[in-house]
């Protein structure tokens, strides 16, 4: 096979299309324009089309985009058909027990004045087009399968081979994936990108740093009925249906015509194995604040993605040689505002900044590259996350802790109790089960029955999300050790890969030849990277399935 494969040259590779890569590859074109330059730049995205795999709740803060395209901020809503159509229109911030719900002051960094309600997706779709006219080569459905080294020098992507079967053998279509060779290689993969992953781990970039935490978003779209919407109404919700013990929150945004973005998020810090962030989002819409928004209403779409909270002194060392990492892939995020898309953008205008100046010096080491991080340091980007730097950490002390905390931290700049908050990575919180294995509920959905007018179950809300993928390929979820999971970890755990899993990939299944074993329904997978980052052993690996499979989030 490795006869059979090409290769193609690139000045500059950007890995996936999302408002990071592509904020990289506009500004990067707008720099070379106004300097007479030419370079090829060339941007690989493993969905189809632009926006299927992305996600966001989404409130947006334009600053990022403004700055990339300055003209939008006195044109909003006609230059460019700007998808900035939905403006807040105001806020609201709920805490919520089981049957109630109290509205209370918003707090300073839930304030959404002058930002905007989007679909994320549809951003993507509107910034792509504005980049190929920049002259930028668009590669769609082609996802990366791993990294191409000089000694540690990054020196391209290879990319994934199709037409292999489910036992790794090459079908009569098959084709090897090519080499990308380039200068320098921008890694805007998202949360928990897999060649960021293997890249982190070879030249240990998260040495000295705090292992990242995560959340994971669960999201649908409804369509309700007129009396119920409120056009740019922002809501935030505390409390129920978690305990105490338990980061998370929910999010209702009026948006478009009648549509209301909703879901739920939940810290991946908690320790029992059986909490589910699905099931729990199951059972925020059952408050009956909820229920009388959502009646008469009809769900549209369903998603769920990882969402990266380790802050300032999570983010790995996002450059070396030939190589930078932008946006939720190096933690550009501030979880304290759950908003990430304008560091994302800005993110990929700095490395874009950074790899101009490599150009013309024609250099392309560590050296050079680690100007990106003190382009960082020196803008905003540093100043909106040096102040949250221990926002996640706090709560895993839980709710009360962390509010108190998180108050102090307001007036001490991002300090709070702590100079420095440490933490576990997430599959490390886990806290051993006192059952026995045959006390125990064997799958979430055994537990959740959804009515299918309000409530859902995986399975039916992972056909809204439009997941497809091909069956005969090779399993693109890859457990190293399979004999732990009827093991060690029903003993000790309970198979917690069928309750954080938010589409039913992971069953533990009786047969009768093979016994009690893992069943993977990888044709489930949203693509969220729950299971490689909450697995108690940290055996799964997730990496991209063949050509484009996956979910299509086009309207998410």
């Amino acid at each position: 096979m490795a006869d059979q494969r090409e290769s193609l040259e690139v000045d500059v590779l950007i890995v996936g299309a999302g408002p990071g890569g592509l904020a990289c590859a506009y500004h990067l074109s707008q720099l070379l324009k106004k300097s007479n330059r030419k370079a090829q730049i060339a941007i690989v995205e493993k969905a189809p089309v632009l926006g299927a795999h992305i996600l966001s709740g989404a409130v947006i803060d334009p600053k990022g985009l403004f700055e990339l395209i300055p003209e939008l901020a006195t044109n909003v809503g006609t230059r460019h058909a700007s998808p900035l159509q939905t403006p807040v229109s105001g806020d609201e911030f709920w805490f919520m027990t089981d049957r109630k719900k109290w509205n209370l002051p918003i707090p300073p960094p839930l304030h959404n004045k002058g930002n905007y309600i989007i679909s994320l997706s549809q951003l993507v779709q509107w910034l792509g087009p504005l980049v190929q006219k920049e002259g930028v080569d668009l590669f769609l459905g082609f996802p990366g399968q791993e990294l191409l080294y000089d000694g540690d020098r990054v020196t391209g992507v290879r990319m994934g081979d199709k037409g292999i079967d489910k036992y790794g053998q090459p079908k009569p279509n098959f084709q090897p994936g090519i080499d990308l060779k380039t200068k320098v290689t921008i890694l805007a993969e998202g949360v928990r990108g897999s060649l960021t992953k293997t890249l982190v781990d070879h030249l240990h970039l998260d040495e000295g740093k705090n292992p990242q935490t995560y959340s994971t978003g669960i999201k649908e779209i409804w369509k309700i009925r007129p009396e119920k919407f409120k056009k740019g109404l922002v809501i935030h919700t505390l409390g129920y249906p978690l305990s105490s013990h338990t980061f998370g929150g929910g999010f209702i945004y009026h948006y478009g015509e009648n549509l209301v973005s909703i879901g739920f998020v939940t810290g991946l810090s908690y320790s029992c194995p059986h909490i589910d962030p699905h099931k729990v989002f199951q059972k925020y819409k059952k408050h009956p604040a909820i229920t009388s928004m959502l009646e008469g209403g009809t769900m549209q779409n369903y998603g769920a993605k990882a969402i990266p909270e380790g802050g300032y002194f999570s983010m790995p060392r996002y450059w070396g040689d030939g190589f930078m990492i932008v946006g939720d892939n190096a933690s550009f995020l501030n979880s304290q505002r759950l908003k990430g898309i304008h560091l994302a953008m800005k993110s990929g205008m700095l490395a874009a900044e950074t790899t101009f100046e490599a150009l013309q010096a024609n250099d392309f080491s560590a050296k050079m590259l680690r100007r990106f991080e003190e382009r960082v340091e020196q803008s905003w980007i540093k100043k909106e996350l040096w102040r949250v730097r221990n926002f996640h950490q706090a709560f895993e002390h839980g709710l009360w802790y962390g509010l108190f905390d998180t108050a102090l931290q307001m007036v001490t700049n991002g300090r709070g109790m702590v100079a420095r908050r440490a933490c576990k990575a997430d599959h490390e919180q886990y806290r051993k089960l006192t059952k026995k294995p045959d006390e125990l509920v064997p799958t979430a959905e055994l537990a959740f029955q959804g009515d299918d007018k309000l409530t859902f179950t995986k399975t039916t809300d992972v056909f809204h999300s439009g997941t497809q993928h091909e069956e005969n390929q090779p399993c693109h979820l890859v457990v190293a050790d399979t004999n732990i999971c009827h093991t060690r970890c029903r003993e000790e755990y309970g198979n917690p890969c069928q309750h954080f899993c938010p589409a039913n990939v992971y069953e533990m299944v009786e047969d009768p030849k093979l016994g009690l074993h893992l069943q993977i329904n990888a044709a489930n997978c949203v693509h969220c990277k729950t299971c490689d980052i909450k697995d108690p052993y940290g055996i799964i690996t997730w990496v991209p399935p063949e050509g484009s499979g996956g979910p299509s989030y086009l309207e998410m």
